[in-house]
């Protein structure tokens, strides 16, 4: 590689491999580091076709810390976008220790090997779980910190480790992203969402009942404290938010220290809206089963985005049509994921 790549750890996952595409769209030499426990080489495959290069990849987990110490010998990356984690809800509230061993402990040991290596430049794939039940919306970044499940204490934590970090290394120039539902694939369809075993997130399950992977779509809690009493979220279309991390990656040159921004459209829709509008979108019947509130979930959550306009120059430009649009391209084309 002739410049110093960008190291994007988990880079062939959903958001990963889509901001990889946006990277080496832009210019950017990528180093992708994925140990493919939730994802998949192919669609690694997939983003060099689009991009027409293709970038480096390492197979290796973040706990590995003399995988990372090869790494960052070898390539000496000049910045890092950081995604590789687990990340379901409900699975964490079951197996906490597990999100935490892995989510927090992978993090530790990139930062060590980051710091060594004096590479100071920082992208966190964060999320708006940290907030919790919000006192108010929409929800700007002065929000409280106090997620409501593992999974959002361990980005929680991440997030704290970091501005602690920059607060002890004044290098270090850091974002935490905090984003909300990322939903959508790529317009091409070659590239989306492709979750291993059931979806632990709505639009992909509602695809695979469209496509007739799945009987019916389960809605967790219709007496939510909403319009139609299902959960309200704010969905950002992936593209948009791989945009965004290009966005913040060029920030950061302009950057003094660590700081949180919010990547969210604005704008909230209910469980039941996102399902007639993918039924429009698919022109497939979804049919939906009624079933008990999940532990952690909460009623309403939507972002005010403008602190990444300001900050990023940054804003979501995908509606929800689009949003089911791609989501059901990719689906449709690819029944299996990235299985052939």
């Amino acid at each position: 590689m002739s410049a110093a790549p960008v190291l994007v750890t988990g880079g062939a996952g959903y958001i990963g491999s889509h901001t990889t595409l946006c990277l080496l769209q832009a210019g950017f030499d990528v180093l992708v580091l994925d140990n493919l426990s939730n994802s998949s080489p192919e669609s690694l495959r997939r983003v060099a076709e689009l991009a027409g290069r293709a970038p480096v990849f390492v197979e290796a987990d973040l706990r590995d810390r003399q995988a990372l110490e090869n790494v960052f010998s070898h390539y000496r990356p000049a910045s890092v976008v950081h995604f590789a984690g687990l990340k379901a809800v409900g699975e964490s509230v079951e197996q906490p220790l597990r999100y935490y061993e892995n989510n927090v402990q992978g993090s530790l040991a990139l930062f060590e090997a980051m710091q060594a290596h004096d590479c100071a430049q920082l992208v966190f794939s964060s999320s708006a779980t940290v907030y919790g039940d919000p006192e108010s919306l929409p929800i700007d970044e002065s929000e409280s910190i106090k997620p409501t499940n593992p999974y959002g204490q361990t980005k929680a934590m991440i997030e704290r480790i970091i501005l602690d970090w920059g607060q002890a290394w004044p290098a270090l120039r850091g974002l935490l992203l905090r984003y909300f539902n990322p939903v959508g694939a790529h317009p091409s369809g070659r590239i989306g969402e492709d979750p291993q075993g059931i979806p632990n997130n709505l639009v992909p399950f509602i695809s695979q009942v469209a496509v007739g992977r799945r009987e019916a779509l389960q809605i967790f809690g219709s007496d939510w404290p909403t319009p139609d009493g299902t959960g309200v979220r704010d969905y950002i279309h992936v593209m948009d938010l791989a945009e965004g991390h290009l966005a913040a990656l060029r920030a950061l040159d302009g950057l003094n220290g660590v700081q949180p921004v919010n990547l969210g459209t604005g704008q909230g829709t209910s469980v039941r809206e996102m399902v007639d509008q993918f039924a429009r979108a698919s022109s497939r019947e979804i049919p939906v089963v009624e079933a008990p509130r999940r532990a952690g979930d909460i009623a309403t959550c939507y972002a005010d985005p403008g602190h990444a306009a300001q900050l990023l120059n940054w804003r979501a430009r995908r509606g929800v049509d689009e949003m089911c649009a791609d989501t059901w391209r990719w689906q449709r084309d690819n029944p299996q994921g990235f299985k052939i």
